[in-house]
């Protein structure tokens, strides 16, 4: 998980035969062997809840390392930490554990009609990830991974099972500046459709009848194109401060997009912004 992790992850096709390996650079065999800490703060525009065309200013913060092999890094408010120790080989996999939390409409909401149905639960929700990740594509340094993440919602809001298949592909431009690209899409049950996006009698009577009474099915929620850009200040991403920005967007499909919570009140187009300053040890 060769990547720098903060509210969304990103997608492009990236490489250069420009990025020639510098005489005093590391090499691969040397940074697979590195324990290293990226710790970043900042700020993030979101959306105000999945579906909303409204947008919200919040704290960012991400932190990313790697100790004896073993690395970590948070997406937004999930930890992830790859028990697969890394190597400086052509390949690797990718295993671990995954915990965090999930938001969505958990809070007042700036729309005065979806803010009449009822505050949803906070989804505490637990799982792990599995993947592969091939090195040495475009240049010494550069990573292609496959990953599925799964998770489990444990604490009775949405009570099931979220599935994220992704592709991701990072490498370094030059010393000072790195950027990360992926894509991928969520996979999630009925029961998360109909406790997010299904609207029951009762709460369709709440809105006066505005919204009307909605029976969401699951199936492929939605699909994702991310951006990260990480630049050096000191000249060497290895060590010091660096700044980052990242940009998302998602689609809603299906029976997620028809809601009327997002057809009537909001939009399926959703995007995510964030920009801050990092230091590396």
């Amino acid at each position: 998980m060769r990547r720098f992790a903060c509210l969304a992850l990103a997608a492009c096709c990236l490489g250069s035969p420009a990025l020639a390996q510098p005489a005093d650079a590391p090499s691969p065999e040397e940074l697979a062997s590195k324990d290293s800490l990226t710790v970043g703060l900042g700020a993030g525009l979101v959306a105000d809840y999945e579906g909303s065309n409204d947008y919200r200013l919040i704290p960012a913060a991400a932190i990313r390392g790697k100790v004896s092999g073993i690395s970590f890094s948070t997406k937004g408010t999930y930890l992830y930490v790859d028990v697969v120790p890394g190597g400086a080989g052509k390949v690797d996999f990718d295993f671990g554990p995954i915990a965090g939390v999930r938001l969505n409409r958990t809070h007042k909401v700036k729309d005065d009609v979806v803010d009449l149905l009822p505050d949803r639960k906070t989804a505490v929700e637990l799982g792990g990830f599995a993947g592969v990740s091939f090195h040495g594509l475009t240049n010494p340094y550069d990573s292609l991974g496959v990953r599925v993440d799964v998770l489990h919602d444990v604490a009775h809001a949405h009570r099931s099972t979220v599935v994220f298949p992704n592709v991701d592909f990072s490498t370094p431009l030059s010393r000072s500046t790195y950027v990360s690209a992926s894509v991928g899409a969520e996979f999630v049950s009925n029961k998360y459709a109909d406790y997010y996006f299904s609207v029951s009698p009762s709460e369709s009577l709440a809105t006066g009848g505005i919204l009307p009474v909605y029976d969401a099915d699951g199936g492929m929620k939605n699909w994702k194109l991310s951006l990260l850009l990480n630049q050096s200040l000191s000249g060497n991403l290895l060590h010091g401060f660096s700044i980052f920005g990242i940009g998302s967007y998602s689609r809603l499909v299906g029976d997620f997009k028809d809601s009327p919570i997002v057809s009537q009140r909001g939009s399926p187009n959703q995007w995510l912004g964030a920009i801050g300053l990092a230091y590396t040890w």
